[in-house]
């Protein structure tokens, strides 16, 4: 008997936690900040510095990016991600009544952006990251919808999401909330400076960095490996902690601000999906902001790699990689790896060449790449790609050469992860800032 009522208790215990929890992650009552009478259609003049401010913030947040579809109009959705579940389309925010948010209130747009409900109450799918978007303030909130009111309505359905059984049942978001969701707002760290607070705040909040750059589980949510790099749409996000080996503690905070505002520096030139970021987003932040972002990152210990030893030179794939390298890609990257500032990424004693992932790598060979087009850098070289031209056996050989080279040492490149590659990449749409 008294058994029984111990585990009676312990299921009540259990239960009662579990209702806390639900309680905890499905509590909008911090959105209650927001005016619940007036819609985004409502032709009320808002004010322009608050608009203008707004506007900073949806570049903040790229919110561009993800909601224009490739040769779309601005914010009118359309855009399609590609996830490991199917492909996710964003959807129209602008304020018309009919196919976009014309007739939400304030309160409406700060439970989809910071708590992910719908209007009608469905449940988004993160992949609209509210869960790092809960951590935007109430005063960017406010500004944000200034801005997002002030945009020209467009009439444009998305279309439909191509998830399968079960991810298209949106009520299992609840449970992934509950797992996965924190619903907390951003605190203030007062052991920290206001530089690196404001840092955190851009880079877990409107940023979104770990998005794309921490590790997923099975079911999409964050590991505890936070910003050490991750599989995003079959190419690698590079680990962006202050790690010297994988990570970005070997670049000065001025070389990590040119790379965010230019799309390069000294070394990396930035393509793919980090292109598109830079572009839409990170070359228009200000000074302060991106120095503020760059301190913040090389603040974070990330995964203190020990560094491996490199193959050695004369071994059979090294000395095959050699003379593709010399044949194929010198002309551009030069004798010792050393590549064009601004131009061509430098190979040499590069911690993105190095990363356990080797899928980014394989890819820009495969398909080609072209670097981001910013304000600063507006030339945007691009590299041809090399699919019709390299073998499988050819690309695995010349990247563990580069990957062991000029101060490098990484895995091996294998034949059977290029051949399983090019397989994957020619199912897959190209980028808006593929070459």
């Amino acid at each position: 008997m008294r058994t029984r009522k111990l585990l009676a208790m312990a299921a009540l215990l259990g239960l009662t936690g579990l209702a806390g929890a639900l309680y905890h992650n499905n509590d909008t009552s911090a959105d209650d900040v927001a005016d619940h009478g007036v819609t985004a259609a409502t032709a009320n003049p808002a004010d322009p510095a608050a608009i203008a401010r707004g506007a900073y913030i949806s570049i903040q947040g790229d919110c561009a990016a993800c909601h224009t579809a490739p040769g779309g109009k601005p914010f009118a959705g359309g855009y399609g991600l590609q996830t490991p579940f199917g492909v996710i389309y964003s959807t129209n925010i602008t304020p018309d009544t009919k196919t976009g948010i014309g007739d939400w209130t304030e309160r409406d747009f700060f439970r989809a952006v910071r708590h992910g409900k719908h209007k009608n109450g469905q449940f988004l799918y993160p992949a609209m990251p509210y869960n790092a978007y809960v951590h935007i303030n109430d005063n960017d909130m406010h500004d944000l919808w200034a801005y997002i009111r002030s945009l020209q309505p467009i009439d444009q359905t998305a279309p439909p999401n191509t998830l399968g059984f079960p991810y298209n049942i949106r009520l299992a978001m609840l449970g992934w909330n509950l797992l996965y969701f924190d619903n907390s707002l951003y605190q203030v760290d007062p052991s920290q400076s206001e530089q690196w607070n404001r840092g955190r705040y851009l880079v877990d909040g409107a940023g979104h960095c770990a998005s794309c750059h921490t590790p997923k589980n099975l079911l999409g949510g964050d590991t505890r490996r936070y910003l050490q790099g991750a599989e995003v749409a079959g190419a690698h996000a590079p680990e962006i902690t202050g790690d010297h080996y994988r990570g970005l503690g070997a670049w000065s905070a001025e070389q990590l601000k040119s790379y965010l505002k230019t799309g390069s520096n000294h070394q990396a030139v930035a393509s793919g999906s980090m292109a598109e970021v830079i572009e839409y987003s990170t070359q228009h932040l200000s000074d302060p902001d991106l120095a503020a972002i760059a301190h913040y990152l090389q603040s974070i210990p990330g995964s203190q790699t020990t560094k491996p030893k490199a193959l050695a030179a004369s071994s059979s794939v090294m000395r095959r990689g050699a003379r593709v390298y010399e044949h194929n890609c010198m002309a551009c990257h030069n004798v010792d790896g050393e590549g064009i500032q601004g131009m061509v990424t430098a190979f040499a004693d590069n911690p993105g060449i190095r990363a356990p992932s080797h899928s980014s790598l394989i890819g820009a060979v495969l398909t080609g790449s072209r670097a981001a087009i910013t304000e600063n850098n507006v030339t945007g070289a691009g590299m041809p790609p090399f699919d019709w031209k390299l073998n499988d056996q050819d690309i695995a050989a010349v990247l563990t050469y580069v990957r062991n080279s000029w101060g490098n040492a990484a895995s091996e490149v294998r034949q059977k992860d290029v051949q399983r590659a090019r397989e994957t990449l020619a199912r897959m749409p190209p980028l808006r800032s593929s070459f």
